[in-house]
């Protein structure tokens, strides 16, 4: 069994790391502006200056600096995250007493408040609480957990790990919540693919951007003729028999990680089969049926109600300039993208209102 404990003194700043503490407005989005051209920043920074500006702030308000913030404080689907190392350096940093006592199976972590020193905060995880939250199942005494391609999943790679994260950010969000100035959860707990140390593993969020009319956004990964597992979903897509099967076929692409513009042209042609099967039946209907528009609905209204349902997504997120940002998310004009996509979109945008 393994155990750590520390007591730290309170929280400085690294000397020499750069801060928008001693810029002026003008001077950080000039910094902002730069630091968003860099192409090591993460996906969801770069060449959005607006995006760094507001990471900076943020981290700012908990004391970090520049290179800590980017690195560390993550956007999952509109909410900031951390990752639980920083979690729980942050705990330490502010004076509290953390001791982790790690054991297989289980993970415990004691949080002592500098402020009530004599009560213990304790949280422990074990595999079970695992399997309870759906993260995982047990096979042979050991956690099983796989994607849909039958891969093995961080909870069956790193075990230790997953149980650590979890009990570190569970017992700070519970003993001293004030240290996290929000950012309350991991990447992992938000829906994030993470490696071994928690960190997001890819853009989990496609965020609404803005580019010029003609202006190649060169920042946007290249649609595959393929997807990761040498399937040609797009193909399947075109020869599909229905579009029920277009939609089948866009949820297996999306779940081997194709990327937006990929999943844009799958659903185009979903969008043209739903309209062929739409002109078909309205083909085989005698002039005297009538079709009850409270039961059936054309394509048209549907596309019609998902735009709306988008639109007020985005207002209600004050994103701006809707067409532009729809086109660049969606990979396609708003006019041609499948009623399912535009709904997939705008559930991606609400958290963020």
């Amino acid at each position: 069994m393994s155990t750590e404990l520390v007591r730290s003194e309170p929280l400085q700043r690294p000397g020499g790391a750069i801060s928008l503490s001693h810029m002026t407005p003008r001077d950080a989005w000039l910094f902002c502006e730069s630091l968003a051209d860099t192409p090591l920043l993460p996906d969801a920074y770069r060449r959005n200056p607006a995006s760094v500006l507001w990471a900076l702030e943020y981290g700012r308000a908990l004391g970090l600096d520049v290179v800590t913030t980017i690195t560390t404080i993550h956007v999952i689907k509109g909410k900031p995250s951390q990752s639980a190392d920083l979690m729980l350096s942050r705990t330490r940093s502010a004076g509290h007493k953390v001791r982790i006592e790690q054991e297989p199976g289980r993970c415990t972590v004691r949080i002592w408040r500098s402020d009530d020193p004599d009560f213990e905060n304790t949280i422990t995880w074990t595999y079970d609480d695992a399997v309870t939250a759906g993260l995982c199942q047990m096979r042979n005494n050991r956690p099983y957990s796989r994607s849909q391609k039958d891969e093995p999943q961080n909870w069956e790679k790193y075990p230790r790990a997953m149980l650590r994260a979890r009990a570190i950010s569970e017992c700070v969000r519970t003993a001293c919540p004030e240290v996290l100035h929000g950012a309350i959860y991991t990447p992992e707990e938000l829906g994030a693919r993470v490696d071994n140390e928690g960190l997001p593993v890819e853009a989990e969020v496609h965020q609404l951007r803005r580019v010029e009319p003609g202006q190649a956004d060169q920042w946007t990964t290249p649609a595959p003729t393929t997807a990761a597992d040498g399937r040609d979903y797009l193909n399947e897509a075109s020869e599909a028999a229905s579009s029920a099967d277009v939609r089948k076929i866009y949820d297996e692409a999306k779940e081997d990680g194709a990327v937006p513009e990929y999943l844009a042209q799958i659903a185009k042609v979903g969008v043209a089969k739903e309209q062929a099967e739409a002109e078909a039946a309205k083909a085989s209907q005698t002039a005297s049926e009538v079709v009850d528009a409270t039961v059936v609905g054309s394509p048209e209204d549907e596309h019609a109600a998902a735009v709306d349902e988008l639109r007020q997504a985005a207002k209600a997120a004050r994103l701006e300039d809707f067409e532009n940002g729809a086109r660049m998310a969606l990979g396609v004009p708003v006019e041609e993208a499948s009623p399912q996509a535009i709904r997939e979109l705008a559930a991606q945008i609400r958290p963020a209102a």
